[in-house]
Order: C-alpha cells, then structure tokens, then sequence
C-alpha cells in the first residue's frame, strides 16, 4: 500500500482569454493527482486527507474510489473545498490562485495510524503550507520515517501561498532526514536554493528533479547521476504532469521491490534510467491532456 497524504481541491481552468473567461472546475490538488495516477498505474493506494462534505468534496471523493483508491483515512469536515484558480499560458505551463481561508483541507490531523500493509507515504504542495494542517502532515512525515516507512516529498512550491520564503526554506531543510525519496521541478529547485549534493548530504537516499520537456535526472546517494530525454509531444497543457512523475516513480520502484533506501542505493544505471523513462512517458501522456488526466497501466507499456 502506498498512502498519498495531502489536499485535493477544485481547479478553476479558463476556457478562453481575459479575465472573466468561462472557468470549467476540474478535479485537483497536488496529491490527489498523484492518488489517482498511482489507482491507473495500478498500485494499491490509500488517499489521507481532510475533504469537505460539499459537492466538490464528494466529487474529490467518487473520482478517487473509481480509480481504486482507499479513501477510509479521509477526515471529513463542513467548511469548503480548496479552490484554485489556473491560468495557462501559451505553452501550456499552468499557474495558480488560491483561496484557501477556512477550508476542510487545512484542519487536517495527524491519524493514530495508517492502513495495514503501508510501505511508502508521499508528501506535498499547499499541505506542508497551510496552519495548522502542515503541522499535522509534517509530524505524519516524521513518524511515519520513523517507523521506517519509504517517505516521498515534492515541494511543488505555490509561492503566493508562502507569507515568508526564508522560513519556508529553512522548514523545507528540516524535513530533509525524514525523506528517502525528494522529487522537484527545476523551478521549485531555484525557488528553494540549494543543491541535490547538499540535499542529499542531509537524508534523502536520491533526488530527482524534472526539466519540463527536456526530462529527468536523478541524483543518487553514491554521487551518481542519470538523466533522460522528455517524450516528445504535442502538449494540451502540463497540470498534473509533476504529480505523475510521483506516481510513475513510486509504482515504478514498489514493483521492483525497492521501497527503501538501501533499494534505490541498488538501482544502478539500467534501474534508474528504466524508471525515469516510465515517468517520462507517463508525463508525456498527461501533457497531451486538458487538466490532470495521468495514463493507465496499459498506456504505458512495459514498465
């Protein structure tokens, strides 16, 4: 079992131009998105959260058990759901503005436990951001790395959510021990500061940061680096093309067995360039799409 944990909301996505263009809501959130590529991929997954009891939580909720996906952890509340507004620029790039004051997913907190048979957990966006939820997600962030559980962090940093960068930067640090596996987008990587050597040096047993197009590269403890080409094709628009990559990388890595930090010390060349490959090509697939649609297994190919 591989649990997601962080929000799901609804994105607002302009069909035309201008200001007051029509939005069409879609399905969203960070790690919702990665929930239900890993529920296509075919990975048993688990979604914790805290969703609201409007119609959109209850539509958060019906897309995620279509898709296979535990939603038992989810905490339910009566305050909104999250909402995001995108713009889209002409290259498909997607950027975003929130309204998030008294939301469900923000008062999320920390469960007594996780479901049986969980091996990884998987952390990010607006959750690790938003008081006092981001509290409760990071204490699950650490004891579930205590209990030696594989943990997954994707910053995937929304700065007009983030009142003060530096001690942003300096949480994001702390964070470091607790995480085997840190995954960013090279903007996030900028954002940030820093380096994957330096990133690597404080816990994280690999980094992988992804260049848009142009691909992937993974940096391993050993000092070890391999990168490959992005998919060439004709892009719709890139929302939810990082949380595939999330999802893409862990179903990748549980179906070699190398939850663990020792694992993906093990991959070597043809591992890891097998797995970013598939990550690769599971973006590609997303980016052909409007909104956040990851591909199925049999999309896919060979893994």
């Amino acid at each position: 079992m591989i649990v997601v944990a962080g929000e799901a909301l609804i994105d607002l996505v302009p069909q035309g131009t201008g200001a007051l263009a029509t939005l069409q809501p879609a399905l969203g959130g960070g790690p919702f998105n990665t929930a239900v590529a890993l529920g296509r991929l075919g990975s048993p997954t688990a979604f914790c959260s805290r969703t609201s009891r409007d119609a959109f939580g209850e539509a958060l909720l019906d897309r995620l058990r279509e898709t296979g996906v535990d939603v038992s952890p989810v905490q339910r509340g009566t305050e909104p759901t999250t909402l995001a507004v995108a713009t889209i620029d002409a290259d498909g790039s997607a950027a975003y503005s929130f309204y998030v004051d008294g939301t469900a997913d923000r008062l999320f907190a920390a469960p007594a436990g996780l479901p049986a048979g969980t091996r990884a957990v998987s952390f990010g966006t607006c959750s690790l951001v938003l008081e006092p939820g981001a509290s409760a997600y990071e204490e699950l962030m650490r004891t579930s790395a205590a209990r030696g559980l594989f943990t997954a962090l994707d910053p995937n940093v929304r700065p007009g959510l983030i009142p003060d960068a530096d001690a942003y930067r300096a949480r994001f640090k702390s964070w470091l021990p607790s995480v085997a596996l840190l995954k960013l987008s090279e903007e996030d990587a900028r954002w940030l500061g820093g380096s994957p050597r330096e990133w690597l040096s404080a816990g994280p047993a690999a980094v992988v940061i992804t260049h848009g197009g142009e691909g992937l590269t993974a940096y391993a403890s050993d000092g070890a680096e391999y990168s490959v080409p992005g998919e060439k094709v004709e892009v719709v628009d890139t929302i939810g093309a990082g949380d595939t990559v999330n999802a893409a990388l862990l179903h990748g890595l549980s179906a070699r067995d190398a939850l663990s930090p020792a694992a993906l010390a093990g991959l070597g060349r043809d591992g890891w360039e097998r797995l970013l490959r598939f990550a690769a090509r599971a973006a590609a697939i997303t980016c052909s799409r409007a909104g956040a649609e990851p591909p199925y297994a049999s999309e896919l190919g060979e893994l």
